[in-house]
């Protein structure tokens, strides 16, 4: 009980940790990449000063569901990619762990020590796949299957990226593990994303 308990407050001081320390950094990128997206799709209006731009985007914001869709998604990419690869350190052998980080315990010094890095990895990519699904909806469909494959395909695809990115930047560990459990959050994301409409539709919300 105490194991259970002790794993649960690792866990969600952990993820408040990264969301407390990503959340002000990945709000402004954000922020600034919905800018970048106007100059590429409404420069008419944007490229006009650094006020009339303001104004431009605080209306998109107001007026367009799918500008405040991609708002949040870049919101959540940005804060994944914090997390995983903008605040890492250098690691002299990015290779050393391959196969490691499969299960919540791991070995220090001869100690063995409570992890919570694979259910972390699993919960991280749950938003993540749950907005792209909700972003372009119209392209996944509405069928449960469609939508699970979609989920996962985009998580593995995002996930082999970033542990790529580790790989040749040496910003952390090359792990199968991080892979395997990103695509299993993703498909759970996807999950999310069919209930929670199955839902509205119940409810015409």
């Amino acid at each position: 009980m105490k194991e259970t308990i002790d794993l649960l407050g690792k866990i969600l001081t952990n993820i408040l940790t990264a969301l407390y320390e990503t959340f002000g950094f990945s709000l402004l990128l954000s922020f600034l990449a919905m800018f970048f997206y106007l100059y590429a799709y409404e420069s008419a209006a944007a490229g006009k000063g650094w006020k009339s731009a303001i104004v431009t985007w605080y209306q998109k914001f107001k007026e367009s569901v799918f500008f405040r869709k991609l708002f949040l998604l870049f919101f959540v990419t940005s804060m994944i990619l914090f997390r995983t690869l903008l605040n890492r350190n250098l690691w002299m052998n990015p290779l050393s762990k391959v196969m490691g980080g499969w299960g919540i315990w791991e070995t220090v010094n001869g100690e063995q020590k409570i992890t919570t890095e694979c259910i972390e990895n699993v919960i991280m990519m749950v938003p993540f796949s749950s907005v792209v699904m909700w972003t372009f909806k119209e392209k996944t469909g509405n069928g449960w299957k469609k939508i699970l494959w979609y989920s996962g395909k985009i998580a593995f695809i995002f996930s082999v990226s970033i542990e790529m990115l580790q790989l040749l930047l040496r910003l952390g560990t090359f792990q199968l593990s991080d892979i395997f459990y990103n695509t299993v959050g993703g498909v759970l994301g996807g999950l999310v994303y069919y209930v929670t409409m199955k839902a509205r539709m119940v409810l015409n919300i």
